[in-house]
């Protein structure tokens, strides 16, 4: 069997916050990346629902993946989440996303999160800013 973490970028696999939370990489492709994570018990809030943190950590996630497609470190500028349904422990949440736009050192990215079903849960809006940062070592 295939170590799944070592198809991962190296970015991804020095994500240590991610795979605590369990998120599983689907697709990784330039302008394009799916993410999805099954919602654990210590996943919800006071009211047995997803924490809209966890929700939104999902669609970060997959945010970080769809701008950093070049060897250029780039990050988060600014985001918005709507949240438009509430789930529940034991769902799976899949956040798909999409670069709109990108110019210069400056990009636009909606991420949909939906549930097993197909509903939306979410909708995450990220802006991107490449910097001048170096990406780290490999074995760090």
């Amino acid at each position: 069997m295939t170590d799944p973490v070592a198809d991962l970028r190296p970015m991804m696999q020095r994500d240590r916050a991610s795979s605590a939370l369990g998120m599983r990489v689907e697709v990784d492709e330039p302008g394009r990346a799916v993410v999805s994570m099954i919602v654990r018990e210590d996943m919800l809030n006071g009211f047995d629902i997803t924490h809209g943190g966890l929700v939104f950590a999902l669609a970060d996630t997959t945010f970080a993946i769809v701008c950093n497609e070049d060897e250029k470190v780039t990050v988060a500028a600014g985001a918005d989440i709507t949240f438009l349904k509430s789930t529940h422990a034991g769902q799976v949440l899949t956040a798909a996303g999409t670069r709109r736009a990108r110019n210069g050192r400056t990009g636009l990215y909606d991420i949909t999160v939906t549930d097993e079903t197909g509903d939306t849960v979410a909708e995450f809006r990220g802006r991107s800013i490449t910097t001048n940062r170096p990406f780290p070592e490999e074995n760090s």
